[in-house]
């Protein structure tokens, strides 16, 4: 989303940046505790969809209107040159990154963990052969892949000590439930927006630079090109927030596998591993894979303990959490996942 030779881009990506910044630690955790109830998850997930689509479909709209006729075809050709760019550019990791995964990883396949998968995936009713990897690291798993190199579930090894047999399960059938729902392609689509509305706003900002230099100034197409850049990355907090969702969603898939129970359980003890284990956390954070960890958000304050039982996982609903650092977040924290499990209506 950042072109890095252009100064006027740069200087606008920071100061979006800077903006989202002001939005999610004032209006964006109040905005969030007003809606919170008032939607099922359903209704949340359709309405954050229609949020996005409808913002970006009105800042093209303007776009067009506005900057349409000083355009020309060179500089149609140029903008539009520039969003097939962006778009190829994802499309390209999306197809690759099953391949760079499995190397990055070392990924390697596991006849017990594929039984495990392939009864999981038959009690969900997945219509599809899914692909059961091993990889070493701290505990966590993930989905990933496309119709063409294959759909995976990978587990790691760290993962396959820290849970039993219902929790293993648990967390399979939500890595399959990402897989069922089209989590990667999904958010491959919604993810490209604000990159295009963001190139939308430079533009207009050049053309009404360009406008001012030669015929004496065009406030419209600045305003236009101002608003579009500062709406990008409040596409992006809703695109978060959709990433969110999801992850509640996939875990209904784990519940549904192997129990509310078992979904907590393992969710609980990846929590408490990591709070336990601060190089685990720091391996995590600075992952280029962890928005498809079942498990990413690791700042939620919660206390280390060395067992999991029920008063442990009640103890993690009440933490405490920070709406500042979850707003930036791609998973929810991990007590909203366990309150969101205890309501949850199979």
């Amino acid at each position: 989303m950042l072109p890095v030779f252009d100064p006027i881009a740069l200087g606008l990506y920071f100061v979006g940046y800077i903006f989202m910044f002001v939005v999610a630690a004032t209006v964006a955790p109040k905005v969030a505790s007003s809606v919170s109830g008032r939607f099922t998850l359903y209704g949340a997930m359709a309405l954050t969809a229609v949020l996005i689509v409808l913002t970006t479909a009105f800042i093209i709209y303007l776009f067009a209107t506005v900057a349409a006729p000083g355009l020309g075809a060179y500089g149609w050709g140029f903008f539009l040159g520039l969003i097939f760019f962006v778009v190829l550019m994802n499309l390209i990791t999306y197809f690759a990154s099953p391949f760079m995964i499995n190397a990055s990883y070392g990924a390697r396949p596991d006849p017990r963990l594929q039984q495990v998968v392939d009864e999981v995936a038959a009690r969900l009713g997945a219509p599809f052969k899914l692909k059961a990897v091993v990889v070493d690291g701290p505990p966590n798993a993930f989905a990933y892949g496309n119709f063409l190199a294959g759909r995976y579930v990978a587990v790691t090894s760290g993962m396959l000590s820290l849970t039993d047999r219902r929790e293993l399960e648990a967390v399979v059938g939500h890595e399959i439930g990402h897989h069922l729902h089209r989590d990667n392609a999904l958010m491959l689509l919604f993810g490209v927006l604000p990159s295009i509305v963001y190139y939308l706003g430079v533009t207009a900002v050049h053309l009404g630079l360009s406008s001012s230099n030669n015929r004496g100034g065009s406030p419209a197409l600045l305003a236009v090109g101002v608003a579009a850049v500062l709406v990008s990355f409040l596409i992006q907090l809703l695109v978060l927030a959709f990433s969110r969702l999801r992850e509640y969603y996939a875990d209904t898939a784990g519940a549904k596998a192997a129990g509310k129970e078992s979904m907590q359980f393992a969710l609980a003890k990846i929590h408490k591993f990591y709070f336990s284990a601060p190089e685990a956390r720091v391996a995590v954070q600075e992952s280029k894979f962890r928005a498809l960890f079942i498990y990413a958000l690791v700042n939620a304050v919660a206390n280390p303990f060395v067992t999991v039982t029920r008063s442990d996982v009640e103890a993690i609903k009440r933490a405490g959490y920070s709406p500042f650092e979850e707003v930036f977040a791609t998973h929810p924290p991990i007590p909203k996942r366990l309150r969101f499990l205890d309501e949850l209506q199979l």
